[in-house]
């Protein structure tokens, strides 16, 4: 691991928990609420990995599918209050950082580590999320897949982090808590560091190619 000069991270379920956003609404969504959290998640990586797979003519950005999602999941879940559905929208523009985030990006920069974030997000809904939980500071750079007009985990998305820094995947660590984000960068060639927070079975042949961790802050003592 000596030779890494770069981490780079995934952003919603990995530095920010995407759950913020109808957590903070719990109360109008009702006890449901993390189902329909959940059902709106897997809804937008599905029409990441569809639209990707159709074709350049059918790239929509990020924010476009987690608009579409979340009309989905509330006619799934029967929600009809708009001004409920408009605020929770809104809330994805100003998510939490997972507690411990800030800190290991303190630590890597003291160690003279570059920092960045690839993501799905668009750039916008990256910026205002990023800057909402105090990391911008703390990052060289917020990479989106809009520079390469589809998604992860297309062999694309990743080369932009090597464009970025001027450097081999073999060169970089990569930290995701999505297991098909983990088996992109990993096959990519990156050194891949799964966060399974929760503890899921573990998927994609990872067992043996990647470094399981339980949470970001146990990166640090992994990342030697």
């Amino acid at each position: 691991m000596s030779a890494i000069q770069a981490v780079v991270f995934d952003a919603y379920g990995t530095l920010l928990d995407f759950h913020a956003a109808m957590a903070r609404h719990a109360a109008r969504l009702g006890p449901n609420w993390p189902q329909i959290s959940a059902d709106w998640r897997t809804k937008q990586t599905e029409y990441s990995w569809v639209r990707s797979l159709a074709g350049p003519a059918y790239h929509q950005d990020f924010w476009r599918l987690t608009q579409d999602s979340l009309a989905w999941v509330a006619a799934r879940h029967g929600i009809a209050d708009k001004a409920l559905l408009a605020d929770v929208l809104a809330a994805y523009h100003v998510l939490d950082a997972y507690p411990d985030a800030a800190a290991v990006l303190t630590a890597l920069r003291d160690r003279g580590l570059g920092r960045a974030i690839l993501s799905n997000g668009e750039p916008s809904m990256l910026a205002a999320a990023v800057g909402s939980a105090n990391l911008t500071e703390l990052l060289d750079a917020v990479i989106s897949v809009e520079d390469a007009g589809v998604f992860k985990p297309d062999p694309r998305v990743y080369r932009l982090a090597e464009r970025h820094f001027g450097l081999e995947a073999g060169q970089m660590a990569f930290i995701s808590s999505n297991p098909w984000d983990a088996f992109g960068a990993q096959a990519h060639g990156f050194h891949v560091f799964w966060v399974n927070r929760s503890g899921q079975p573990t998927e994609y042949d990872l067992t043996g190619k990647v470094t399981e961790i339980g949470s970001l802050s146990a990166l640090l003592g992994a990342l030697v």
